[in-house]
């Protein structure tokens, strides 16, 4: 009988699920591989799998109670924090598929909210460009969108007018954030964005998140906000916005897309009417001061006081006709 629950490294060179976890439960334990050694922040997907013989362990930590309850395997470790879980055994589209879960994750997949159907800005319909490179894309399947896949200069998703595109997502999750950040890429890609009329960034994440990285990130919390506030500073006119779940993520983009070509056509529009008003009469010269004209009169050998008072009309008048008489009457 297995008596701890096991974490150890996938011996696979390059499988995107770099864990295995051995559940005890039954004679030889439940083998699965995992992407993450505890779900913190959302559901970790999990696939079957075998142990090794020469496995690497990475964690052992020992069980107070391991049970099956139908579809799902409830998981109680004896340690003070992330202790309790569950592994729930379902079907996608035919096939197996596990979700290793917490009481916190599985609320964050469904957090209480609703999208709204009204239509963004009132636009009838609206077709989003995704990128050729993008994988597992959004399908914006709730909202009134058509989607078309095509190579984007910038960006993951844009929408175009004429052909060019005018606004832009650049879509992250968490991971894919701190890599970036990190590696110095994130500043490079907002001065890119930064050269379309509208763009954002959009993560699939709390911004609290930010702050319970797994600790198979090498990377302190503090460096990652500390290197998001300076990103946002050097490119302030792309926003990094942190959406809950990844259909408020779409949401959130498909309002920001359909605001946009309401506020770059009404600029257009604006333009336009400018451009089209007729000219008008010139501005008429600015009236001199008094002084101004005292100076005058002075330079030019006029009888007038220097310390003040009302000028005479005759040296108002000479300076008028010196000037060309240009100037509206005070």
């Amino acid at each position: 009988m297995v008596d701890d629950f096991l974490i150890a490294r996938n011996p696979e060179p390059g499988s995107s699920l770099p864990y295995l976890l051995r559940i005890p439960l039954g004679p030889d334990g439940v083998v699965l591989k995992a992407k993450e050694m505890w779900p913190r922040t959302a559901k970790v997907y999990c696939h079957r799998a075998e142990w090794p013989d020469d496995a690497e362990i990475v964690e052992r930590t020992p069980t107070r109670t391991c049970v099956r309850r139908g579809a799902a395997i409830d998981l109680v470790l004896n340690r003070g924090r992330e202790n309790r879980s569950q592994l729930v055994l379902t079907q996608v589209r035919g096939r197996e598929a596990i979700f290793w879960q917490t009481a916190r994750t599985a609320k964050q997949a469904r957090p209480s909210v609703r999208s709204p159907r009204a239509r963004a800005a009132g636009i009838a319909e609206m077709q989003v460009v995704v990128d050729s490179h993008e994988r597992y894309a959004w399908k914006f399947s709730d909202e009134q969108v058509t989607t078309v896949r095509r190579g984007l200069p910038v960006g993951d998703y844009a929408v175009e007018v004429e052909g060019r595109p005018v606004a832009v997502v650049e879509r992250k999750s968490l991971p894919d954030l701190v890599s970036t950040l990190t590696s110095g890429r994130l500043r490079y890609a907002l001065a890119e964005l930064a050269t379309v009329p509208r763009a954002a960034v959009v993560v699939e994440a709390r911004y609290s998140d930010v702050f319970k990285l797994d600790p198979s990130i090498p990377v302190r919390p503090s460096v990652v906000a500390e290197g998001l506030a300076e990103c946002q500073a050097r490119v302030p006119s792309v926003p990094v916005i942190f959406a809950e779940t990844r259909a408020l993520a779409q949401q959130w983009t498909y309002r920001f897309f359909g605001a946009c070509l309401v506020e770059l056509a009404q600029e257009d529009g604006a333009s336009a009417r400018v451009a089209d008003l007729s000219p008008g009469p010139g501005m008429p010269p600015r009236e001199p001061t008094p002084a101004e004209i005292r100076a005058w009169a002075v330079a030019e050998g006029l009888p007038v006081s220097a310390r003040g008072g009302r000028l005479a009309a005759s040296v108002v008048a000479a300076y008028r006709a010196a000037h060309g008489d240009t100037f509206p009457n005070g």
